[in-house]
């Protein structure tokens, strides 16, 4: 594979996260003024985006073993153009019925990214970690980019506009993917770029339990963060508007982006043990604090809460890759986000019964601590790193 392969696998795979994180938390914002144009209280308007939710994580399965068994590049294709069309949809529905529908087609396509263009990504990998922390600040930079953007569109030019402008930029995305393919200048990738020494048969299974629990547990904390921050921002921030939610939405996660290149750097230098479970660690007194917390100091605690949640991410990529089958990569990064895409996408819902029952969020951060507790004290019961599984050597990022 060439250098310049490589790069457009790094590119397309991280404009591809991206993407994948921008439409949800453009929908948390829209949903702030929706109400009013559908005719639906705000818990019930949240609920429109559970079938997407649900979807988003429990058919990566599917997708990832497609992308083992027939093509990653076909369908991170797939990814790009049924994304953008589905966006476009949700910016065109008229109706509760048909923007239920166009973001469950949103969270189909959606589900694709993540079992193939990572499993994409780190078949093609020099660092693993350098490259899946560089990857992880594009999905950073979707709900960021998500919390302007949306303020910005909805002020200007209507919440319609939020979701086509933004489909209509995939597209063309996905456009320029299927000529670069043509061209021979994204290949399909089927070997690791920098083998490692597979797993015992005893460890994989012990990670693979371990990480099953410490994945739906830390999706949780997630996917429930990611809805309850803007309702939060705009409770406890005085009279800022949707524009100043969204500011303070990108701001949030902007920051936090930029923390996996740090640990992805960690996770190719130190035991991912240990990077893993303290990154879970330092997230149970944050979430705790910003049960309670408002104005400025609110937004300091959300930052330094998402990115710690965030920084986790390189490290448990790196090993559910080290664990699990090369061949069967795809599908088993699916499976890792039917758990904390899938099943913990039920943090939507639960934002909205607790929001609905209590009138605030309070209870919401408190059960996430809880949460977050739970990773560290499971991720201390994974196996210890052998000899044969040292770090690579150091070489620039892709």
């Amino acid at each position: 594979m060439s250098t310049a392969s490589n790069r457009y696998s790094l590119a397309f795979s991280s404009i591809g996260h991206a993407y994948a994180h921008l439409f949800e938390p453009i929908f948390y914002i829209v949903a702030l003024v929706l109400p009013g144009e559908l005719g639906l209280p705000y818990e019930e308007t949240l609920a429109l985006i559970i079938g997407g939710k649900l979807l988003f994580g429990l058919a990566a399965p599917l997708a990832g073993w497609l992308g083992d068994r027939w093509s990653t590049v076909g369908m991170m294709a797939v990814y790009f153009l049924g994304l953008g069309a589905s966006a476009v949809l949700v910016g065109l529905a008229s109706s509760p019925v048909q923007m239920a529908v166009a973001l469950t087609l949103l969270g189909l396509f959606g589900s694709i990214y993540h079992p193939v263009g990572i499993a994409w990504l780190v078949r093609s990998a020099v660092n693993r970690g350098k490259a899946l922390g560089v990857n992880g600040v594009f999905g950073g930079l979707g709900p960021a980019v998500a919390g302007v953007t949306a303020g910005v569109l909805i002020e200007t030019l209507g919440w319609r506009s939020a979701f086509v402008i933004p489909g209509a930029v995939v597209l063309v995305t996905g456009a320029a993917f299927l000529v670069l393919l043509a061209r021979g200048m994204v290949v399909e990738v089927k070997t690791d770029h920098q083998p490692q020494p597979p797993a015992s048969r005893a460890d994989a299974l012990r990670a693979g339990i371990i990480l099953s629990v410490t994945m739906l547990c830390g999706g949780l904390v997630y996917q429930a963060t990611q809805p309850a921050l803007p309702k939060l921002f705009e409770a406890r921030l005085d009279d800022i508007g949707v524009f100043g939610v969204g500011g303070a939405v990108m701001t949030v996660y902007l920051i936090a982006g930029l923390s996996q290149v740090l640990s992805g750097h960690l996770a190719d230098r130190y035991p991912l043990k240990l990077v893993y479970v303290g990154a879970y660690i330092a997230q149970i007194p944050l979430l705790l604090l910003a049960a309670s917390l408002s104005g400025l100091p609110l937004v300091l605690v959300a930052v330094m809460m998402v990115s710690f949640n965030m920084a986790g991410i390189p490290a448990e990529n790196v090993l559910l890759a080290r664990y699990a089958p090369a061949k069967w990569r795809g599908t088993a990064f699916g499976m890792k986000f039917v758990l904390s895409f899938g099943v913990s996408g039920l943090g939507v819902p639960l934002v909205s019964v607790i929001h609905g029952a209590t009138g605030g969020l309070y209870w919401l951060f408190v059960m996430l601590a809880g949460m977050a507790a739970i990773v560290a004290a499971a991720g201390m019961f994974l196996p210890a790193e052998s000899a044969a599984e040292g770090k690579p050597a150091t070489a620039p990022a892709e």
